[in-house]
Order: C-alpha cells, then sequence, then structure tokens
C-alpha cells in the first residue's frame, strides 16, 4: 500500500519502509512524526482519494536525519558589460523513514449529522445577514430622505426672501 502526502508545499509518495528527503521539520533525530495531509491511499483498484484530504488518513515517521543539500549554484551574467556575479545556496532537508500508513475511512452515520449542522448554521447566517442589510438599506432610504426634504425646505425657504 502507498500513500500521497504533502508536507511542506510539495507531495510525496511513499510506501512504508521508504526514506525521504522533505522540507526541513523542526524535529529531533528519531522523534516520530505524523502527517495528517493524506491526498490518497491504496494499492491496485482498491484506492482512497480525498477531496482534497482523505477524512482519518495518517502517514507515520521516524526522523532519521537532519542536514543540508547539494550546493546550487546562481550565476548571473551580462555579456560584454563585465557583469558576473555567482551564488551558492544550501536547501535544508529533514530524511525520514515511513513507519506506517493508516487510511482513514470516513463515518457514514457522522456525514449526515455534519450535513444537518451544516444546513442549520447556514440558515442562521443567511437570517443574520438579511437583518443587516436589511438594516442598511434602510438606514440609507432613511438618510436620502432627509437630505430630500432638507433640500427641499432649503429651497422654499430660498424662494420666500
Amino acid at each position: 500500500m502507498y500513500a500521497v502526502f504533502r508536507t511542506g508545499g510539495k507531495q510525496y509518495r511513499a510506501r512504508k519502509g521508504d526514506r525521504l528527503q522533505v522540507e526541513r521539520l523542526e524535529a529531533r533525530e528519531g522523534t516520530t512524526v505524523q502527517f495528517d495531509d493524506v491526498l490518497l491511499v491504496g494499492e491496485g483498484t482498491d484506492v482512497q482519494l480525498g477531496s482534497p484530504i482523505l477524512p482519518g488518513g495518517c502517514v507515520k515517521a521516524k526522523v532519521t536525519e537532519q542536514g543540508r543539500g547539494k550546493k546550487i549554484v546562481v550565476l548571473k551574467f551580462k555579456r560584454r558589460k563585465n557583469y558576473r556575479r555567482t551564488k551558492g545556496h544550501r536547501q535544508y532537508f529533514t530524511e525520514i523513514e515511513i513507519t506506517s500508513i493508516v487510511a482513514g475511512a470516513p463515518d457514514k452515520a457522522a456525514e449526515p449529522a455534519e450535513k444537518k449542522t451544516a444546513k442549520k448554521t447556514a440558515k442562521k447566517t443567511a437570517k443574520k445577514t438579511a437583518k443587516k442589510t436589511a438594516k442598511k438599506t434602510a438606514k440609507k432610504t432613511a438618510k436620502k430622505t432627509a437630505k430630500k426634504t432638507a433640500k427641499k425646505t432649503a429651497k422654499k425657504t430660498a424662494k420666500k426672501t
């Protein structure tokens, strides 16, 4: 069984026992790390795919090494201008060994309850927003009518004088 999980802005495909170099993690060597952003778990035709994350899925790994990668040379160059700049960069990494992959299945009994609560909260928020917009429009119309009446009375007084 293999899993596709996400960490450090990248996605990794791993099996139990694999060693991977991932973006640096704040963990000491020998500690266990758990990745909860599992996108896919399975093998062959038995594949569970999350949308986007598989609920209940996790990948556990042991940190084996903290280190830095090979040096990458960054070169800036403009011809005929005597302009050359060279810079080097070494990226930090954490080497992990996958110890277990857990494929979580969503609870079918829990889904309807979640949907009901989602509907209730949606209705409540819709009512609140409707009340707020009604109050705002009432205030705006009241201000407009007050301005119009003030202008009319100002015109009438100006005509009389």
